[in-house]
């Protein structure tokens, strides 16, 4: 069977889905990925053997800026993502037997599914976006909500309108040159009837979250057997275990002075620091020899052997460290952040800091208390609920001809 997995945004929504790639392919099956042209995600792909179909503009072309995407620069955007999509994915998708879509809102992926006659599924890596009575939707970029209205349905049916109008009218335009006909509720056409959670049950729990059936695989982790730079082994070999602190992809969202505080936080508890230099090209503040700046590196291993991890808190990284047993202190910036900053917290794993923006005793008094024995002590036994095979458990829903989980 053959398969086209695709995604438009960062390394967290690009990741899990080469790792549902390789356990595809190790179950037989031939796969493409159609995600952004990014130099991160081209070297992620070669690194497994998967073929990468380029699909849209790179991610760091929009998000690598001084000051954060505008709404305009939303409006932009997702008409050429549908653009590309229709194009890019029509002829990736040739010969296919299903297409599977994540990542930013994937208007246009059911459609080209649509037109080749073959199955479509649509997946998440967190609830926040999902409909539910219980909670409000996220932030988008359109006409706000009133500040006076809390009822949830109509928030979210608010939030139906915002992505008609950020989507629709490039949606219906190719759907037309198709003689497909016109959709009305793209948010719901995009989720599909049945859309699937790949996230691990332990640190996203679906039951009761959500208004939608939604299918919970577990979270899709790549396996990552590659050795840790030479310099980072003499690093950590050099005394205790040091601290990592990483931001990912949040060029333009993290603090300025974000290097610095987290440094200063740092050496006020007594450790050493490994700075992820990440998007925002994080750089250590001076030359002593307590801090090392690291590129991408294996965190799979590597989180296994640090004190404590602070982050955004992206889906992946709190993954990757819960389920090492790593400590963490979630600094969230935005989107689904402050949700698994939260749960992170709930568990008694990490400590969840208040806001995005850290001062050094905010974030010194958040470390002091993700390094008692006690948080270290709840990490380690989380870590043993933390499902590796999330990915597998997609494969095979996939490979299923009768799988139930088909939108």
């Amino acid at each position: 069977m053959r398969f086209l997995l695709t995604s438009w945004g960062s390394r967290g929504d690009v990741e899990p889905l080469v790792g549902l790639a390789v356990a595809l392919r190790d179950l037989g099956a031939q796969v493409r990925v159609a995600v952004p042209p990014d130099d991160d995600f081209v070297a992620l792909l070669a690194r497994v053997g998967v073929p990468l179909v380029p699909l849209g503009p790179t991610v760091r072309s929009i998000v690598v800026r001084p000051a954060p995407p505008t709404p305009q620069d939303a409006f932009r955007l997702a008409p050429e993502l549908v653009a590309a999509r229709f194009e890019t994915l029509t002829a990736a998708a040739e010969g296919c037997d299903a297409l599977l879509a994540t990542g930013l809102m994937p208007a246009g992926a059911r459609d080209v599914a649509e037109h080749l006659g073959i199955r479509y599924v649509f997946s998440v890596f967190h609830l926040l976006g999902l409909p539910s009575r219980y909670s409000a939707p996220g932030h988008r970029p359109g006409t706000p909500s009133p500040a006076d209205e809390t009822d949830n349905r109509t928030l979210w049916r608010q939030d139906t309108e915002r992505v008609n109008a950020l989507y629709g009218p490039a949606l219906n335009s190719h759907r037309a040159a198709l003689g497909l006909p016109p959709v009305d509720n793209v948010r719901d056409h995009v989720f599909s009837d049945r859309p699937w959670l790949a996230a691990d049950p332990t640190l996203c729990p679906s039951k009761g979250r959500t208004d939608l059936d939604v299918l919970q695989t577990g979270a899709w982790i790549l396996p990552d057997d590659r050795p840790l730079p030479a310099e980072v082994e003499s690093f950590l070999a050099a005394g205790e275990p040091p601290v990592y602190v990483g931001f990912g992809s949040m060029a333009a969202y993290i603090p300025k002075d974000l290097a610095r505080v987290a440094i200063e936080s740092v050496r006020a508890q007594g450790r050493r620091v490994l700075l992820a230099r990440g998007w925002a090209d994080l750089a250590p503040v001076d030359d002593a020899g307590d801090c090392l700046a690291v590129g991408e590196v294996n965190q799979q291993a590597l989180f296994r052997r640090v004190a404590a991890v602070v982050h955004h808190g992206g889906a992946g990284t709190t993954t990757t460290a819960s389920a090492a047993g790593a400590p963490q202190v979630i600094v969230p910036q935005i989107a689904d952040q402050p949700l698994w900053a939260a749960k992170v917290a709930e568990l008694g794993i990490g400590v969840a800091h208040d806001g995005p923006t850290p001062t050094t005793d905010t974030l010194s008094a958040a470390l002091a208390l993700a390094l008692t024995p006690a948080v270290r002590e709840r990490a380690q036994t989380a870590a043993a609920t933390i499902q590796p095979d999330g990915a597998t458990v997609a494969a095979k829903l996939l490979l299923a001809a009768d799988s139930p989980a088909v939108g």
